[in-house]
């Protein structure tokens, strides 16, 4: 189990371990944004940014005021890492939680310190849900006040999770190569590229789904 999960260390420790670069690989395809003849990839991203902010824009409301622009750039940043996860000897840095929780926990600290001083009466709304029997009011803070607090756990974990569930089966799929006969290799190739389409439309799905809810809580509390 040690070898399994050694694909995910990071290996290198002088000063700054230099797998944690691979964060900012996503800086190269930045300048192509930029040219001044637009090709088919950046007419396409163009588009999926402004279905984006179109959307983000509806779940907070007209009051937004550019906050859509800090979920796209956080979409952006995680689709980009889950998707150069998936090349060769490329550090997926979304698999571990130091990255997942440095995103969600200042989010979600932010938007209980903007909620709290600026709408405190809403706030205290939330914790009570409407209908609820007096009786059960002590009961259903507390459980509002868990569900609140462990938004960013569940926000990080989920990513990381779905990111280390896809490599290992890739990892432990590749590692049988070596031991099958060929006749079952054709098999076995299909079933990797299936994987791998797989869990492409797992590095968007979980992209969107962390940008969605981050932006779900920040219209909480406005």
């Amino acid at each position: 189990m040690t070898n399994l999960f050694s694909s995910f260390d990071p290996s290198t420790t002088l000063f700054l371990p230099f797998n944690w670069l691979s964060t900012s690989l996503f800086l190269i395809f930045i300048p192509y944004s930029f040219w001044l003849i637009p090709t088919r990839a950046s007419s396409l991203w163009k588009k999926v940014l402004i279905t984006l902010h179109k959307e983000f824009k509806t779940l907070l409301g007209p009051t937004s005021l550019g906050s859509t622009f800090i979920f796209i750039s956080i979409f952006s940043l995680i689709l980009y890492n889950n998707f150069l996860g998936l090349f060769p000897y490329i550090f997926t840095s979304t698999s571990h939680l130091s990255l997942t929780l440095a995103l969600a926990l200042p989010l979600w600290v932010s938007f209980m310190i903007y909620g709290w001083i600026n709408n405190t009466i809403h706030m205290l709304a939330h914790l009570v849900p409407q209908g609820t029997p007096p009786l059960l009011m002590p009961f259903m803070v507390c459980i509002e006040t868990i569900s609140n607090m462990i938004r960013p756990g569940t926000l990080a974990v989920r990513l990381a999770a779905n990111m280390i569930a896809g490599h290992l089966l890739l990892t432990l799929l590749g590692n049988t190569g070596q031991k099958i006969p060929l006749s079952f290799m054709f098999i076995l190739l299909t079933t990797q590229i299936l994987l791998l389409i797989l869990e492409s439309a797992v590095s968007i799905i979980q992209a969107y789904v962390f940008a969605v809810l981050s932006s779900l809580y920040s219209s909480e509390v406005t």
